[in-house]
């Protein structure tokens, strides 16, 4: 039996359904810096994220350099080791402090976003799936896989990741400018 689509898979969406979108309405993406509560905390978060997106450039960056034969695989492995692992690792603490420490604490402050951070632990859940996916491509790649076949992971699991990050900022940067949450 085939099992039905959740629209709101991370796989499946293509951002915020109005009903999660009730604090991010109310407090537009170019506006948030300028908020009396855009905090050091909030601040710190964001940069998390921009490097998460700076280390999946860097990654499809250098497989289309090895795929174009402009490095060559002896420069290539001792990159994709670093910045693999430097995503991977990070990444993964970064969701577990966000599940174990953050989210319960803001889904606390406003119980009209519950769903909403239901749907971010879902996310976890999937990028977990996909981050061992990510790892196996990379690994397989440094014994003499194929780069294209893993920059095609690299490809999805970038668009999944930042589909990922731009949902969990609509939904998280709102709640921490409408209370004034420090951490």
């Amino acid at each position: 039996m085939k099992k039905p689509v959740n629209p709101l898979a991370l796989d499946q969406r293509d951002g915020l359904p109005d009903s999660l979108r009730v604090l991010a309405d109310a407090y537009p993406r170019g506006q948030w810096e300028q908020h009396e509560n855009f905090n050091q905390m909030i601040q710190f978060w964001m940069q998390r994220h921009m490097m998460f997106r700076q280390l999946i450039g860097l990654l499809n960056q250098d497989a289309e350099q090895l795929m174009d034969r402009n490095i060559g695989f002896k420069d290539y492995a001792p990159r994709l080791s670093h910045y693999a692992g430097s995503l991977l690792n990070e990444l993964h603490g970064h969701h577990h402090i966000e599940d174990a420490h953050y989210f319960p604490q803001l889904v606390q402050l406003d119980g009209r976003i519950e769903r909403a951070f239901d749907l971010l632990e879902s996310d976890h859940l999937a990028m977990d799936g996909l981050l061992h996916g990510m790892a196996n491509g990379a690994n397989a790649v440094l014994k003499g896989g194929e780069i294209g076949t893993f920059r095609d992971t690299l490809t999805d699991f970038g668009t999944l990741l930042e589909r990922h990050l731009t949902d969990e900022e609509d939904i998280v940067v709102p709640v921490v400018l409408e209370t004034g949450f420090q951490g």
